[in-house]
């Protein structure tokens, strides 16, 4: 196979040459060019025509969010975006999933260390060089459920790459009596506040980052933070949430897996488990248990994913019930979880 070419832009020579020697250690890679702004890269897109872009947000002249809007208007392609771990650039890199930006990996600082943060950046790119790149155009017009009354269910969503969008486009539907629903997603551990925040500005029910013993209610929504802890729901005087320190599982923390199997032992049939886009086998074995549990169970099918890994997996180990598609998605769960079905 021809290896993945890719372009770095960057306006830090030093980080052009740090990303540029991480992605060369991988033999599946090819670094094609390096350029300092987004008029030079502009110009070296064209020359090169690379398969992925790597892209620093903050840059001079034209920042990479205007930058990666007109990529993905005039020539949509992979773009990993790099960012800084702090609040603002959270907020930017969150903008950026939802334009179009396939995934992000976080910038080093003295905290991290070279080595650390750089170790996951070939990784997301061969992600990126697989995924399927779609414009706004796409993109069906939200229709929210008015007549919706729930069941009594818990809804339990996990996602990783592309998952901003699907998880967008899915809570956007969800009226204000939405079913209380978890989520986990792969994300930085400084992005899922700003997240839980921009679903909960898109969706009728209630968004928040989940906290250990909150008690899960219809209208809300609650998501793992990220990094530090899995996510799972037990019973104690009701549903509630858990936040527990473990090592990672199927290679996350929070994990998709975890979360699913806590479902499956602390609700049984009375959940609906979903599965979306993603990279990776996280949540195949945890969405069986749910549906030997008696959960109905949901996989996005593989035209709408960004990356059909984790669908794929839950999808041949017989742990999805049904496949369908994410403009489709929202509206499958609520018919799943009404009180009127």
């Amino acid at each position: 196979m021809s290896p993945i070419r890719v372009l770095v832009v960057d306006d830090s020579a030093t980080m052009r040459g740090l990303i540029t020697a991480a992605l060369k250690r991988d033999p599946g890679i090819e670094v094609v060019g390096a350029a300092g702004d987004p008029f030079e890269a502009r110009g070296m897109i064209k020359a090169l025509n690379p398969d992925v872009v790597t892209l620093d947000i903050e840059m001079p002249n034209m920042n990479g969010l205007e930058f990666l809007e007109k990529i993905m208007r005039l020539r949509p392609m992979p773009v990993v975006m790099v960012s800084t771990l702090t609040q603002a650039g959270a907020e930017v890199t969150l903008r950026a999933l939802e334009l179009g930006a396939v995934d992000c990996v976080a910038k080093p600082t003295m905290a991290t260390g070279t080595q650390d943060a750089m170790a996951e950046i070939a990784v997301k790119v061969r992600a990126a060089a697989r995924a399927t790149i779609r414009t706004k155009a796409d993109s069906a017009p939200v229709v929210r459920r008015k007549d919706y009354l729930p069941s009594g269910d818990v809804v339990a969503i996990g996602s990783s790459t592309g998952g901003v969008e699907a998880l967008l486009s899915i809570l956007s539907m969800f009226p204000e009596t939405c079913p209380p629903t978890v989520i986990t997603q792969h994300m930085p551990a400084t992005f899922t506040a700003s997240f839980a925040a921009r679903l909960d500005r898109a969706s009728g029910g209630k968004v928040q980052e989940a906290t250990d013993g909150a008690l899960l209610e219809p209208g809300k929504v609650y998501v793992a933070p990220g990094g530090g802890a899995h996510l799972e729901v037990v019973r104690s005087a009701g549903l509630r949430c858990r936040l527990v320190q473990g090592d990672p599982v199927s290679g996350h923390r929070p994990s998709v897996d975890v979360l699913f199997n806590s479902v499956a032992a602390a609700v049984g049939d009375k959940a609906v488990g979903v599965i979306l886009t993603g990279m990776g086998r996280d949540g195949a074995q945890g969405l069986l248990a749910m549906r030997q549990a008696g959960a109905h169970t949901l996989g996005q099918d593989e035209q709408s994913c960004v990356v059909y890994g984790m669908p794929r997996s839950a999808f041949e180990l017989g742990a999805v019930e049904k496949q369908v598609s994410l403009s489709s998605m929202g509206q499958s769960i609520l018919d799943l979880a009404s009180a009127r079905r």
